[in-house]
């Protein structure tokens, strides 16, 4: 079960927001007050997977903290949940990327309700619901095992050992990221791409190839087909989650 910590930003650490703080802990949640600089946030951040920023005075004077939690929410995966008067609610949700607010509360906040939301976010987070999902394509059963065991902790994965069973996986379900063999004997990697690439469906899936192949002709052959990259089997466990945590990144 993954360690359950947020952080709550504010002005001054006032009476609601102390009130606030202790039900959520009482909650089961390692909360934290922090006040509402970029140095005072960055110090405790932590493993931090949820911040409620409380809103008390003027959003505007607080743009570079805004900046600061916009870049660091998406670097680390965490989500926001804003407290606060309904205009500053529209000025913070206008500079946040809407899918990194988890939820916002008109004040006066109902207190139960908060401790919902922050409970409904960490079962979730429980649960794999907010893991990105990756689906492995190899024929090699040994291969498709070895990747799930490395990168199951971190995401939701799903294995297919053909490009055909690739497909009608994909029928009926959303993934956000394709590893896919490039020398798949029947159906090909670069078949299979050219299939999901010619549904309206699949068409947007991001896919790298896996390859076996290390040489500059059979790597230049996997580039043309303009994948968003490539991963060389001989991989490690290290390289690859730390390949994978660069390209989500850069996919927001």
């Amino acid at each position: 079960m993954t360690t359950k910590r947020m952080l709550f930003i504010g002005d001054k650490e006032s009476f609601i927001i102390r009130v606030l703080i202790g039900k959520v802990r009482d909650a089961g949640v390692d909360c934290v007050f922090v006040p509402c600089t970029v140095n005072s946030i960055n110090e405790n951040w932590q493993d931090t997977q949820l911040l409620a920023f409380y809103i008390d005075d003027a959003p505007k004077s607080k743009e570079e903290v805004i900046h600061f939690l916009t870049d660091s929410m998406e670097e680390r995966g965490a989500e926001l949940i804003l407290i606060g008067e309904q205009l500053d609610l529209e000025y913070v949700s206008d500079h946040i990327p809407e899918e990194l607010v988890y939820r916002t509360f008109s004040r006066p906040v109902d207190n139960q309700e908060f401790v919902d939301a922050v409970s409904d976010y960490f079962t979730k987070v429980d649960a794999g619901e907010f893991r990105k999902s990756i689906l492995i394509v190899d024929d090699d059963p040994q291969y498709l095992s070895l990747v799930r065991q490395w990168l199951k902790e971190d995401y939701k994965v799903a294995m297919a050992n053909s490009g055909l069973q690739a497909i009608k996986y994909l029928g009926k379900n959303k993934v956000d990221l394709i590893l896919l063999d490039h020398e798949m004997p029947i159906t090909t990697g670069p078949q299979v791409l050219e299939m999901l690439r010619n549904d309206e469906e699949t068409k947007d899936i991001p896919v790298i190839f896996l390859t076996g192949k290390g040489d500059k002709e059979s790597v230049m052959a996997v580039v043309a087909l303009r994948p968003e990259g490539y991963f060389l089997k001989d991989i490690t466990k290290g390289e690859l989650l730390e390949k994978l945590d660069e390209f989500f990144i850069l996919h927001r």
